[in-house]
Protein backbone atom coordinates (compact mmCIF):
# COMPACT_ATOMS: atom_id res chain seq x y z
CA UNK A 1 0.00 0.00 0.00
CA UNK A 2 2.77 2.47 1.01
CA UNK A 3 4.51 2.04 -2.31
CA UNK A 4 1.43 2.53 -4.49
CA UNK A 5 0.58 5.25 -2.33
CA UNK A 6 4.07 6.68 -3.14
CA UNK A 7 3.53 6.27 -6.73
CA UNK A 8 0.86 7.87 -6.84
CA UNK A 9 2.08 11.49 -5.03
CA UNK A 10 5.09 11.32 -7.28
CA UNK A 11 2.76 10.92 -10.34
CA UNK A 12 0.70 13.62 -9.11
CA UNK A 13 3.93 15.75 -8.40
CA UNK A 14 4.93 15.06 -12.17
CA UNK A 15 1.93 16.69 -13.20
CA UNK A 16 1.54 19.33 -10.85
CA UNK A 17 5.14 20.72 -11.07
CA UNK A 18 4.84 21.70 -14.62
CA UNK A 19 1.75 23.90 -14.22
CA UNK A 20 3.39 25.60 -10.86
CA UNK A 21 6.33 26.07 -12.90
CA UNK A 22 4.48 27.72 -15.28
CA UNK A 23 2.74 30.42 -13.13
CA UNK A 24 5.92 30.91 -11.85
CA UNK A 25 7.43 31.69 -15.23
CA UNK A 26 4.51 34.69 -15.80
CA UNK A 27 6.81 37.69 -15.33
CA UNK A 28 4.40 40.07 -17.16
CA UNK A 29 4.43 43.53 -15.19
CA UNK A 30 1.76 44.24 -12.71
CA UNK A 31 1.08 47.91 -12.63
CA UNK A 32 -0.90 50.35 -10.59
CA UNK A 33 -2.52 53.63 -11.49
CA UNK A 34 -3.72 56.57 -8.94
CA UNK A 35 -6.60 58.24 -10.13
CA UNK A 36 -8.73 61.10 -9.13
CA UNK A 37 -12.03 59.10 -9.10
CA UNK A 38 -13.16 55.44 -10.46
CA UNK A 39 -16.20 55.96 -10.98
CA UNK A 40 -18.90 58.22 -10.27
CA UNK A 41 -21.71 55.95 -10.09
CA UNK A 42 -19.79 53.60 -7.73
CA UNK A 43 -20.57 50.56 -10.33
CA UNK A 44 -18.59 49.47 -13.07
CA UNK A 45 -21.19 48.52 -15.64
CA UNK A 46 -20.40 50.86 -19.02
CA UNK A 47 -24.69 51.64 -19.32
CA UNK A 48 -24.71 53.56 -16.03
CA UNK A 49 -21.83 54.56 -15.07
CA UNK A 50 -21.24 57.25 -18.29
CA UNK A 51 -18.24 59.16 -17.07
CA UNK A 52 -14.57 60.41 -17.83
CA UNK A 53 -13.19 58.45 -15.17
CA UNK A 54 -15.23 55.62 -16.23
CA UNK A 55 -13.93 55.87 -19.88
CA UNK A 56 -11.01 55.20 -18.56
CA UNK A 57 -11.35 51.76 -17.29
CA UNK A 58 -14.27 50.20 -18.99
CA UNK A 59 -12.38 49.47 -22.33
CA UNK A 60 -9.92 47.36 -20.59
CA UNK A 61 -12.68 44.77 -18.90
CA UNK A 62 -15.80 45.01 -22.01
CA UNK A 63 -15.82 45.74 -25.56
CA UNK A 64 -18.23 46.32 -28.54
CA UNK A 65 -19.02 45.22 -31.62
CA UNK A 66 -16.82 48.24 -33.27
CA UNK A 67 -14.23 50.36 -31.74
CA UNK A 68 -12.90 53.76 -32.14
CA UNK A 69 -9.10 54.05 -32.98
CA UNK A 70 -8.30 56.42 -30.38
CA UNK A 71 -4.41 55.83 -30.67
CA UNK A 72 -4.62 56.52 -34.42
CA UNK A 73 -6.67 58.27 -37.06
CA UNK A 74 -10.29 58.60 -35.06
CA UNK A 75 -11.55 56.06 -37.66
CA UNK A 76 -13.88 52.96 -36.71
CA UNK A 77 -12.57 49.68 -36.54
CA UNK A 78 -13.33 45.97 -35.93
CA UNK A 79 -13.63 44.77 -32.51
CA UNK A 80 -16.19 41.84 -31.33
CA UNK A 81 -17.91 42.06 -35.19
CA UNK A 82 -14.94 40.88 -37.45
CA UNK A 83 -16.58 42.96 -40.51
CA UNK A 84 -20.12 44.41 -41.00
CA UNK A 85 -22.12 46.33 -44.22
CA UNK A 86 -25.02 48.49 -44.49
CA UNK A 87 -28.30 46.57 -45.22
CA UNK A 88 -30.35 49.90 -46.06
CA UNK A 89 -30.78 53.43 -43.77
CA UNK A 90 -32.57 51.27 -41.14
CA UNK A 91 -30.03 48.18 -40.77
CA UNK A 92 -25.92 47.02 -40.66
CA UNK A 93 -25.55 43.34 -40.84
CA UNK A 94 -22.42 42.04 -38.21
CA UNK A 95 -20.22 39.56 -38.31
CA UNK A 96 -19.24 38.14 -34.64
CA UNK A 97 -15.75 36.81 -34.39
CA UNK A 98 -15.55 33.41 -33.74
CA UNK A 99 -12.75 33.42 -31.31
CA UNK A 100 -14.09 35.91 -28.80
CA UNK A 101 -14.95 34.28 -25.44
CA UNK A 102 -16.31 36.09 -21.90
CA UNK A 103 -14.56 35.80 -19.07
CA UNK A 104 -16.63 33.17 -17.92
CA UNK A 105 -15.28 30.93 -20.42
CA UNK A 106 -18.29 30.90 -23.12
CA UNK A 107 -18.28 32.16 -26.26
CA UNK A 108 -19.72 35.63 -27.89
CA UNK A 109 -22.78 34.42 -29.26
CA UNK A 110 -26.03 35.86 -31.48
CA UNK A 111 -28.01 35.40 -28.55
CA UNK A 112 -25.34 37.32 -26.28
CA UNK A 113 -25.57 40.74 -28.72
CA UNK A 114 -29.57 40.44 -28.16
CA UNK A 115 -29.09 40.12 -24.60
CA UNK A 116 -26.77 43.15 -24.00
CA UNK A 117 -29.03 45.53 -26.31
CA UNK A 118 -32.32 43.63 -24.41
CA UNK A 119 -34.74 45.14 -22.07
CA UNK A 120 -33.44 42.88 -18.98
CA UNK A 121 -29.61 44.91 -18.97
CA UNK A 122 -30.57 48.34 -21.22
CA UNK A 123 -34.25 49.18 -21.63
CA UNK A 124 -35.96 47.93 -18.16
CA UNK A 125 -39.87 47.87 -17.94
CA UNK A 126 -42.71 50.57 -18.47
CA UNK A 127 -42.11 51.26 -14.74
CA UNK A 128 -38.45 52.39 -15.32
CA UNK A 129 -39.25 54.95 -18.33
CA UNK A 130 -38.94 57.71 -16.07
CA UNK A 131 -35.12 59.61 -16.43
CA UNK A 132 -33.74 59.80 -13.20
CA UNK A 133 -30.38 61.60 -13.79
CA UNK A 134 -30.01 63.03 -10.53
CA UNK A 135 -30.73 59.97 -8.28
CA UNK A 136 -29.12 58.53 -6.52
CA UNK A 137 -26.45 55.99 -8.30
CA UNK A 138 -27.08 52.19 -8.50
CA UNK A 139 -30.39 52.05 -6.28
CA UNK A 140 -32.52 49.44 -7.46
CA UNK A 141 -34.66 46.43 -6.48
CA UNK A 142 -33.48 42.61 -7.70
CA UNK A 143 -32.34 42.78 -11.20
CA UNK A 144 -34.12 45.35 -13.12
CA UNK A 145 -31.79 48.09 -13.96
CA UNK A 146 -32.19 51.24 -12.15
CA UNK A 147 -34.32 54.22 -13.88
CA UNK A 148 -31.40 56.10 -15.32
CA UNK A 149 -29.93 53.09 -17.21
CA UNK A 150 -33.02 53.13 -20.03
CA UNK A 151 -32.26 57.04 -20.04
CA UNK A 152 -29.23 56.40 -20.90
CA UNK A 153 -29.94 54.13 -23.51
CA UNK A 154 -32.07 56.06 -24.85
CA UNK A 155 -29.77 59.27 -25.10
CA UNK A 156 -27.42 56.83 -27.64
CA UNK A 157 -30.29 54.51 -29.25
CA UNK A 158 -33.08 57.11 -29.78
CA UNK A 159 -35.03 55.00 -32.55
CA UNK A 160 -33.40 51.56 -31.78
CA UNK A 161 -35.92 48.86 -32.83
CA UNK A 162 -33.96 45.35 -32.29
CA UNK A 163 -30.86 42.73 -32.95
CA UNK A 164 -31.98 40.22 -34.59
CA UNK A 165 -30.24 36.63 -35.48
CA UNK A 166 -29.17 35.71 -38.81
CA UNK A 167 -27.15 32.81 -38.01
CA UNK A 168 -25.11 31.43 -35.41
CA UNK A 169 -22.37 34.69 -36.47
CA UNK A 170 -24.69 37.07 -37.91
CA UNK A 171 -26.51 39.77 -36.15
CA UNK A 172 -28.85 42.80 -37.72
CA UNK A 173 -29.05 46.20 -35.94
CA UNK A 174 -32.68 47.38 -37.11
CA UNK A 175 -33.53 51.06 -36.27
CA UNK A 176 -36.68 52.98 -36.17
CA UNK A 177 -35.84 55.52 -38.29
CA UNK A 178 -33.24 56.24 -41.27
CA UNK A 179 -29.72 56.80 -39.58
CA UNK A 180 -26.28 57.36 -41.20
CA UNK A 181 -24.29 57.37 -37.96
CA UNK A 182 -25.45 53.68 -36.86
CA UNK A 183 -21.58 52.07 -36.85
CA UNK A 184 -20.33 55.07 -34.90
CA UNK A 185 -23.57 54.49 -32.55
CA UNK A 186 -22.46 51.24 -31.76
CA UNK A 187 -18.59 52.17 -31.06
CA UNK A 188 -19.86 53.84 -27.71
CA UNK A 189 -18.88 52.07 -24.34
CA UNK A 190 -22.74 51.98 -23.42
CA UNK A 191 -22.81 49.10 -26.36
CA UNK A 192 -20.31 46.76 -24.83
CA UNK A 193 -21.61 43.17 -25.45
CA UNK A 194 -21.81 41.51 -22.16
CA UNK A 195 -22.59 37.81 -20.76
CA UNK A 196 -25.59 37.18 -20.50
CA UNK A 197 -25.36 33.87 -18.59
CA UNK A 198 -22.91 35.55 -16.20
CA UNK A 199 -25.79 38.17 -15.88
CA UNK A 200 -28.50 35.64 -15.16
CA UNK A 201 -25.89 33.90 -12.20
CA UNK A 202 -25.62 37.30 -10.41
CA UNK A 203 -27.74 37.72 -7.30
CA UNK A 204 -29.07 41.27 -8.12
CA UNK A 205 -28.42 43.86 -10.90
CA UNK A 206 -25.55 45.84 -8.03
CA UNK A 207 -23.75 42.80 -7.84
CA UNK A 208 -23.63 42.19 -11.55
CA UNK A 209 -23.01 45.79 -12.26
CA UNK A 210 -20.24 46.05 -9.60
CA UNK A 211 -18.64 42.93 -11.55
CA UNK A 212 -19.74 42.74 -15.27
CA UNK A 213 -18.41 39.86 -16.79
CA UNK A 214 -17.25 41.07 -20.62
CA UNK A 215 -14.76 40.18 -23.18
CA UNK A 216 -12.18 42.94 -22.98
CA UNK A 217 -8.47 41.98 -22.20
CA UNK A 218 -8.70 42.31 -18.97
CA UNK A 219 -11.01 41.11 -16.30
CA UNK A 220 -12.38 42.08 -13.35
CA UNK A 221 -11.10 40.67 -9.95
CA UNK A 222 -12.04 43.00 -7.23
CA UNK A 223 -13.78 46.66 -6.93
CA UNK A 224 -13.82 48.53 -3.85
CA UNK A 225 -16.67 51.50 -4.86
CA UNK A 226 -14.29 54.66 -3.62
CA UNK A 227 -10.90 53.02 -2.77
CA UNK A 228 -9.90 50.04 -5.46
CA UNK A 229 -10.36 48.51 -8.81
CA UNK A 230 -8.42 45.45 -9.19
CA UNK A 231 -7.98 43.81 -12.78
CA UNK A 232 -6.37 40.45 -14.17
CA UNK A 233 -4.82 39.15 -17.20
CA UNK A 234 -7.50 37.29 -19.89
CA UNK A 235 -5.48 35.22 -21.29
CA UNK A 236 -8.10 33.86 -23.83
CA UNK A 237 -8.55 37.14 -25.13
CA UNK A 238 -9.20 37.13 -28.87
CA UNK A 239 -6.40 39.29 -29.39
CA UNK A 240 -4.21 37.03 -27.22
CA UNK A 241 -2.25 37.47 -24.01
CA UNK A 242 -2.72 41.28 -22.67
CA UNK A 243 1.43 42.22 -21.57
CA UNK A 244 0.25 42.67 -18.22
CA UNK A 245 -0.35 40.50 -15.31
CA UNK A 246 -2.69 42.59 -13.29
CA UNK A 247 -3.79 46.79 -13.16
CA UNK A 248 -4.55 48.33 -9.87
CA UNK A 249 -6.15 51.08 -9.98
CA UNK A 250 -6.60 53.10 -6.66
CA UNK A 251 -8.62 56.15 -6.00
CA UNK A 252 -6.63 59.02 -4.56
CA UNK A 253 -8.29 62.36 -5.01
CA UNK A 254 -5.72 64.60 -3.94
CA UNK A 255 -3.08 65.43 -6.86
CA UNK A 256 -0.26 66.26 -4.30
CA UNK A 257 -1.00 62.67 -2.99
CA UNK A 258 -0.82 60.86 -6.60
CA UNK A 259 1.89 62.67 -7.34
CA UNK A 260 3.98 61.78 -4.11
CA UNK A 261 2.53 57.99 -5.18
CA UNK A 262 4.21 58.11 -8.48
CA UNK A 263 7.35 59.37 -6.73
CA UNK A 264 7.77 56.80 -4.15
CA UNK A 265 7.56 54.16 -6.41
CA UNK A 266 3.61 53.13 -4.69
CA UNK A 267 2.27 53.96 -8.57
CA UNK A 268 3.54 53.58 -12.16
CA UNK A 269 0.73 56.16 -13.32
CA UNK A 270 -0.98 59.47 -12.21
CA UNK A 271 -3.80 60.88 -13.49
CA UNK A 272 -5.05 63.92 -14.32
CA UNK A 273 -2.19 66.14 -13.65
CA UNK A 274 -2.28 69.96 -13.64
CA UNK A 275 0.12 71.61 -16.03
CA UNK A 276 1.48 73.16 -13.02
CA UNK A 277 2.53 70.01 -11.63
CA UNK A 278 4.12 68.95 -14.42
CA UNK A 279 7.90 70.54 -13.23
CA UNK A 280 7.28 68.72 -9.99
CA UNK A 281 6.66 65.44 -11.62
CA UNK A 282 9.72 65.86 -14.44
CA UNK A 283 11.95 67.05 -11.62
CA UNK A 284 12.30 63.72 -11.27
CA UNK A 285 14.79 61.92 -14.08
CA UNK A 286 12.83 58.63 -13.61
CA UNK A 287 9.18 60.00 -14.63
CA UNK A 288 7.27 61.97 -16.99
CA UNK A 289 4.38 63.71 -18.52
CA UNK A 290 2.58 62.61 -21.11
CA UNK A 291 -0.95 63.42 -22.74
CA UNK A 292 -2.28 66.28 -24.79
CA UNK A 293 -6.10 67.04 -26.01
CA UNK A 294 -8.63 64.28 -26.14
CA UNK A 295 -12.46 64.77 -27.69
CA UNK A 296 -13.75 66.43 -25.23
CA UNK A 297 -15.03 69.87 -24.40
CA UNK A 298 -15.47 71.68 -20.61
CA UNK A 299 -18.47 73.81 -20.56
CA UNK A 300 -20.47 75.48 -18.38
CA UNK A 301 -24.16 74.69 -18.11
CA UNK A 302 -27.25 77.10 -17.74
CA UNK A 303 -30.45 75.96 -15.66
CA UNK A 304 -32.94 78.58 -17.81
CA UNK A 305 -35.46 78.10 -15.05
CA UNK A 306 -33.22 80.10 -12.22
CA UNK A 307 -34.99 83.33 -11.74
CA UNK A 308 -32.48 85.59 -13.21
CA UNK A 309 -31.79 83.11 -16.27
CA UNK A 310 -35.14 82.72 -17.81
CA UNK A 311 -33.51 85.92 -19.90
CA UNK A 312 -31.60 84.79 -22.59
CA UNK A 313 -30.33 88.01 -22.19
CA UNK A 314 -28.23 86.99 -18.78
CA UNK A 315 -27.12 84.04 -20.28
CA UNK A 316 -25.46 85.83 -23.13
CA UNK A 317 -24.05 88.61 -21.09
CA UNK A 318 -22.23 85.56 -19.23
CA UNK A 319 -20.75 84.08 -22.04
CA UNK A 320 -19.22 87.11 -23.34
CA UNK A 321 -17.71 87.89 -19.71
CA UNK A 322 -15.76 85.05 -20.10
CA UNK A 323 -11.83 85.33 -21.17
CA UNK A 324 -11.27 81.90 -22.68
CA UNK A 325 -7.86 82.52 -23.80
CA UNK A 326 -6.79 83.38 -20.13
CA UNK A 327 -7.90 80.48 -18.78
CA UNK A 328 -6.50 78.67 -21.53
CA UNK A 329 -2.77 80.82 -20.59
CA UNK A 330 -3.07 80.88 -17.27
CA UNK A 331 -3.91 77.30 -15.64
CA UNK A 332 -3.09 75.27 -18.91
CA UNK A 333 0.26 76.74 -20.36
CA UNK A 334 -0.93 76.97 -23.51
CA UNK A 335 -1.45 73.05 -23.61
CA UNK A 336 -5.08 73.77 -25.44
CA UNK A 337 -6.73 76.16 -26.99
CA UNK A 338 -10.55 77.65 -27.15
CA UNK A 339 -12.48 75.52 -29.99
CA UNK A 340 -14.66 76.54 -32.57
CA UNK A 341 -18.10 75.78 -30.28
CA UNK A 342 -18.84 72.39 -29.41
CA UNK A 343 -17.48 70.59 -31.96
CA UNK A 344 -15.09 68.79 -33.35
CA UNK A 345 -12.64 68.82 -36.83
CA UNK A 346 -12.87 64.75 -36.65
CA UNK A 347 -16.48 65.92 -37.72
CA UNK A 348 -14.86 66.07 -41.23
CA UNK A 349 -17.47 67.69 -43.41
CA UNK A 350 -20.17 68.30 -40.97
CA UNK A 351 -17.40 70.50 -39.19
CA UNK A 352 -18.75 74.18 -39.26
CA UNK A 353 -15.45 75.74 -39.76
CA UNK A 354 -16.76 79.97 -39.54
CA UNK A 355 -18.09 79.26 -36.08
CA UNK A 356 -16.64 81.08 -33.19
CA UNK A 357 -16.98 80.79 -29.34
CA UNK A 358 -18.66 84.37 -27.83
CA UNK A 359 -16.30 86.94 -28.29
CA UNK A 360 -15.00 88.06 -24.46
CA UNK A 361 -16.20 91.66 -24.40
CA UNK A 362 -16.97 93.03 -21.00
CA UNK A 363 -18.60 96.16 -22.93
CA UNK A 364 -21.09 94.14 -24.55
CA UNK A 365 -22.14 91.63 -21.23
CA UNK A 366 -22.53 95.06 -19.77
CA UNK A 367 -25.03 96.32 -21.95
CA UNK A 368 -26.72 92.56 -22.18
CA UNK A 369 -27.01 92.70 -18.29
CA UNK A 370 -28.64 96.35 -18.32
CA UNK A 371 -30.70 95.34 -20.71
CA UNK A 372 -31.89 91.71 -19.05
CA UNK A 373 -33.00 94.33 -16.24
CA UNK A 374 -30.58 92.60 -13.82
CA UNK A 375 -30.54 93.62 -10.98
CA UNK A 376 -27.78 91.78 -8.80
CA UNK A 377 -29.72 88.62 -7.64
CA UNK A 378 -26.87 85.84 -6.48
CA UNK A 379 -26.64 82.76 -9.11
CA UNK A 380 -26.07 79.62 -7.27
CA UNK A 381 -22.76 78.00 -8.87
CA UNK A 382 -22.70 74.26 -7.76
CA UNK A 383 -19.01 73.31 -7.85
CA UNK A 384 -17.05 70.09 -7.24
CA UNK A 385 -13.74 70.19 -5.62
CA UNK A 386 -11.56 69.77 -8.72
CA UNK A 387 -13.23 66.48 -10.15
CA UNK A 388 -12.22 68.25 -13.02
CA UNK A 389 -8.45 69.46 -13.52
CA UNK A 390 -7.85 72.93 -12.57
CA UNK A 391 -11.79 72.88 -11.80
CA UNK A 392 -11.69 74.94 -8.93
CA UNK A 393 -9.23 77.96 -10.00
CA UNK A 394 -11.04 78.20 -13.56
CA UNK A 395 -14.34 78.66 -11.27
CA UNK A 396 -12.70 81.51 -9.83
CA UNK A 397 -11.79 82.94 -13.23
CA UNK A 398 -15.22 82.88 -13.88
CA UNK A 399 -17.10 84.24 -11.47
CA UNK A 400 -14.11 87.21 -11.47
CA UNK A 401 -15.52 87.70 -14.97
CA UNK A 402 -19.15 87.64 -14.40
CA UNK A 403 -18.40 90.23 -11.19
CA UNK A 404 -17.11 92.49 -13.91
CA UNK A 405 -19.33 91.90 -16.00
CA UNK A 406 -21.67 92.82 -13.15
CA UNK A 407 -23.55 89.63 -12.11
CA UNK A 408 -23.49 88.10 -8.81
CA UNK A 409 -22.69 84.48 -8.79
CA UNK A 410 -22.36 82.37 -5.27
CA UNK A 411 -20.13 79.04 -5.57
CA UNK A 412 -22.03 76.20 -3.57
CA UNK A 413 -19.76 73.32 -3.31
CA UNK A 414 -21.32 69.86 -3.46
CA UNK A 415 -19.83 66.53 -3.32
CA UNK A 416 -20.88 64.57 -6.53
CA UNK A 417 -22.88 64.80 -9.35
CA UNK A 418 -26.04 63.89 -7.54
CA UNK A 419 -25.80 66.22 -5.78
CA UNK A 420 -25.06 68.99 -8.76
CA UNK A 421 -28.37 67.82 -10.60
CA UNK A 422 -30.51 67.47 -7.85
CA UNK A 423 -34.11 69.85 -8.40
CA UNK A 424 -33.70 70.67 -4.56
CA UNK A 425 -33.31 73.90 -4.13
CA UNK A 426 -32.17 76.58 -6.77
CA UNK A 427 -29.85 75.22 -9.35
CA UNK A 428 -28.21 78.12 -11.74
CA UNK A 429 -24.87 76.93 -13.39
CA UNK A 430 -22.81 73.75 -12.87
CA UNK A 431 -19.48 72.11 -14.78
CA UNK A 432 -19.80 69.58 -17.14
CA UNK A 433 -17.71 67.88 -20.33
CA UNK A 434 -19.15 66.74 -23.43
CA UNK A 435 -17.55 64.17 -25.48
CA UNK A 436 -17.76 63.18 -29.16
CA UNK A 437 -17.89 58.99 -29.21
CA UNK A 438 -17.37 59.06 -33.28
CA UNK A 439 -17.12 61.53 -35.48
CA UNK A 440 -20.41 62.90 -36.64
CA UNK A 441 -22.50 65.84 -34.43
CA UNK A 442 -25.45 63.55 -33.19
CA UNK A 443 -22.88 61.57 -30.83
CA UNK A 444 -22.36 65.26 -28.84
CA UNK A 445 -24.61 67.92 -29.33
CA UNK A 446 -28.10 66.32 -29.51
CA UNK A 447 -26.90 63.35 -27.10
CA UNK A 448 -25.96 65.68 -24.40
CA UNK A 449 -28.70 68.83 -25.28
CA UNK A 450 -31.59 67.07 -27.00
CA UNK A 451 -34.87 65.82 -25.71
CA UNK A 452 -32.99 62.88 -24.52
CA UNK A 453 -29.93 64.21 -23.16
CA UNK A 454 -29.04 65.15 -19.56
CA UNK A 455 -29.77 68.93 -19.21
CA UNK A 456 -33.23 68.71 -20.74
CA UNK A 457 -34.16 65.63 -18.94
CA UNK A 458 -32.99 67.21 -15.33
CA UNK A 459 -35.42 70.23 -16.34
CA UNK A 460 -32.41 72.53 -16.63
CA UNK A 461 -32.91 73.37 -20.41
CA UNK A 462 -35.16 72.86 -23.54
CA UNK A 463 -35.75 74.74 -26.47
CA UNK A 464 -38.47 73.60 -29.13
CA UNK A 465 -36.77 74.24 -32.06
CA UNK A 466 -33.79 72.59 -31.05
CA UNK A 467 -35.73 69.36 -30.13
CA UNK A 468 -36.99 69.00 -33.92
CA UNK A 469 -33.43 69.80 -35.33
CA UNK A 470 -32.07 67.21 -33.16
CA UNK A 471 -34.56 64.70 -35.22
CA UNK A 472 -33.54 66.02 -38.78
CA UNK A 473 -29.50 65.43 -37.42
CA UNK A 474 -30.75 61.64 -36.10
CA UNK A 475 -33.07 60.56 -39.06
CA UNK A 476 -31.73 62.88 -42.18
CA UNK A 477 -29.82 61.10 -44.73
CA UNK A 478 -29.04 64.32 -47.07
CA UNK A 479 -26.09 65.32 -45.88
CA UNK A 480 -27.09 69.53 -46.46
CA UNK A 481 -29.95 68.92 -44.79
CA UNK A 482 -28.04 67.24 -41.73
CA UNK A 483 -25.43 70.12 -41.73
CA UNK A 484 -28.03 73.08 -41.66
CA UNK A 485 -29.60 71.76 -38.86
CA UNK A 486 -26.57 71.02 -37.09
CA UNK A 487 -25.17 75.06 -37.60
CA UNK A 488 -28.82 76.16 -36.70
CA UNK A 489 -28.44 74.47 -32.96
CA UNK A 490 -25.33 76.07 -32.52
CA UNK A 491 -26.99 79.43 -33.11
CA UNK A 492 -29.77 78.32 -30.78
CA UNK A 493 -27.89 76.71 -27.84
CA UNK A 494 -24.88 79.23 -28.08
CA UNK A 495 -26.42 82.16 -29.32
CA UNK A 496 -29.61 82.74 -29.26
CA UNK A 497 -30.84 80.35 -25.80
CA UNK A 498 -27.78 79.83 -23.96
CA UNK A 499 -28.19 75.97 -23.21
CA UNK A 500 -24.21 75.85 -21.99
CA UNK A 501 -21.09 77.79 -22.86
CA UNK A 502 -17.94 76.11 -24.05
CA UNK A 503 -14.91 77.13 -22.35
CA UNK A 504 -11.67 75.23 -24.27
CA UNK A 505 -10.72 72.03 -24.58
CA UNK A 506 -9.72 68.93 -22.65
CA UNK A 507 -6.47 68.27 -22.19
CA UNK A 508 -5.97 64.95 -20.23
CA UNK A 509 -1.80 65.18 -18.79
CA UNK A 510 -1.15 61.42 -17.00
CA UNK A 511 2.08 61.43 -15.09
CA UNK A 512 3.88 57.73 -15.89
CA UNK A 513 7.26 56.16 -15.12
CA UNK A 514 9.66 56.87 -17.75
CA UNK A 515 10.82 53.44 -18.35
CA UNK A 516 7.91 52.33 -19.29
CA UNK A 517 6.53 53.00 -23.32
CA UNK A 518 3.12 53.63 -23.26
CA UNK A 519 1.10 55.98 -25.34
CA UNK A 520 -1.77 58.17 -23.98
CA UNK A 521 -5.30 58.32 -26.33
CA UNK A 522 -7.10 60.84 -27.78
CA UNK A 523 -9.87 60.04 -24.81
CA UNK A 524 -10.23 59.25 -21.19
CA UNK A 525 -9.40 55.77 -21.76
CA UNK A 526 -5.98 54.10 -20.52
CA UNK A 527 -5.13 51.94 -23.17
CA UNK A 528 -3.19 48.56 -22.28
CA UNK A 529 -3.56 46.25 -24.55
CA UNK A 530 -0.32 44.80 -26.43
CA UNK A 531 -1.01 47.31 -29.11
CA UNK A 532 0.46 50.28 -27.24
CA UNK A 533 2.13 48.46 -24.23
CA UNK A 534 5.88 48.90 -25.17
CA UNK A 535 4.89 52.48 -27.57
CA UNK A 536 6.29 55.62 -26.75
CA UNK A 537 3.67 58.85 -27.38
Amino acid sequence: MSVHLTRRLALTAAVTLPRLAFAQADQRSAITVAVQKLANSNVLEPLREQSNVGTRISGSFSESLVDMDWLGDLSLRPSLAESWRRIDHHTVEFTLRQNARFHDGRPVTAEDVVFSFGPERMWGSGEQSRNMFGATPGRTQGKAPPPEVPAIARRAYPAFERFEIVDARTVRWVNKTPDVTLEGRLARSIGVIMSQSAFDAAPSWLDWARKPVGTGPYRVVEFRPDQSLTLAAFDDHWAGRPPLRQIRFVEVPEVSSRINMLLSGEADFACDIPPDQISTVQGSPRHEVVGGTVMNHRISVFDKNQPALRNPLLRRAMTHAIDRQSIVDALWDGRTSVPKGLQFEFYGNMFIRDWEVPKFDLAEARRLVREAGYRGEPIPYRLLNNYYTAQVATAQILVEGWRQAGINVAIEMRENFPQVLSNQGSRGIWDWSNSAAFNDPVSSLPNNHGPQGQQWQVGAWRNDEFGRLSEVLDTSVDHDERRRAYRRMLVIAEREDPAYTVLHQTTNLTAKRRDIAWKPAQSFFMDFTANNWGRRA
